[in-house]
């Protein structure tokens, strides 16, 4: 059956199948910048040769070092924070921390690894599982009912709710409108700018060639995944009233999200400044990337 013979069998009166066109359709739309992604990723790297001899120099000369931690920022684009990169006090004429990065893009077969790292992400699982609980011991959703089938029932729609975002936002759309779905650091000193600015973020994104512009993919998305919500949520919970309260929601929760990237990383480098030295002997025994370590 042809997408076209399938759309056209769909009833549009249930809320479940539209839905499923609404899904169908960012399928279809976002295929194209995929395929061009993937055929682009599949493209074998050449490395100049000044890369291949610096690295094998890296032991003779420390200037290298600044080389080798250009490295280390290529190969940690495919994350929702780009890493600030604090410069080391013995490598000269190293990127200050105030100082923006060059911005490269990503390919649309980085974004669609960005929604993968989140679906297998432990603490999606973990945060889907305390959202449950919570959601439970408030009496949300009450015709779930308690007991263990409940609390899997809020489980599952919790974990849906995130699984499906991401895969909106962070993916289809984000590669069908040319926007990027990482979280930049704001560079600057002052306490409530950088607060500002992390909320801001909310309706200002980068697109691909690295200018500002209205966050399309963060409202779409939260305003789609909504919609998406009334295809399992308890009937109660379906009207046009609640669909805009979780709308409204996304956005307030990604704002907090925002303030905890742009943060997180001054409170890794408090704590590991004031942590005990046995913590600090853990922590390096520790598989951390070095992107996420204080």
């Amino acid at each position: 059956m042809t997408t076209c013979a399938f759309i056209q069998t769909v009833r549009f009166g249930s809320p479940r199948n539209a839905s499923h066109v609404l899904l169908l359709a960012v399928l279809i739309a976002m295929m194209p910048g995929l395929a061009r992604g993937q055929a682009s990723s599949g493209q074998p790297e050449t490395m100049p040769p000044s890369s291949t001899t610096a690295h094998e120099r890296s032991a003779d000369n420390p200037s290298t070092s600044i080389q080798g931690r250009s490295d280390q920022v290529a190969t940690s684009r495919c994350r929702l924070r780009v890493p600030d990169t604090p410069p080391s006090p013995n490598t000269p004429n190293a990127v200050a921390t105030n100082a923006p990065l060059p911005y490269t893009p990503l390919s649309a077969h980085c974004k669609f690894d960005l929604f993968l790292r989140t679906t297998y992400s432990p603490y999606t699982f973990a945060s889907a599982g305390f959202q449950a609980t919570l959601a439970q011991a408030q009496g949300q959703w009450p015709r779930y009912g308690g007991g263990m089938q409940g609390w899997g029932k809020r489980f599952g729609a919790t974990l849906a709710d995130t699984e499906s975002r991401r895969f909106i936002q962070t993916f289809a759309l984000s590669t069908i409108l040319h926007q990027d779905p990482r979280y930049f650091p704001s560079h600057k000193k002052a306490l409530i700018s950088r607060a500002w600015y992390a909320i801001t973020r909310v309706a200002i994104t980068k697109n691909d060639k690295g200018d500002e512009a209205f966050n399309t993919s963060e409202f779409l998305g939260a305003l789609f995944t909504s919609a998406l919500q009334n295809a399992y949520y308890p009937t109660d919970d379906r009207s046009l009233g609640d669909t805009m309260n979780r709308f409204g929601g996304a956005l307030s929760s990604d704002a907090v999200g925002n303030l905890l990237r742009e943060f997180t990383p001054d409170m890794k480098r408090l704590f590991r400044k004031h942590a005990p030295e046995k913590i600090k002997k853990i922590e390096e025994k520790l598989p951390i990337p070095p992107e996420d370590k204080p």
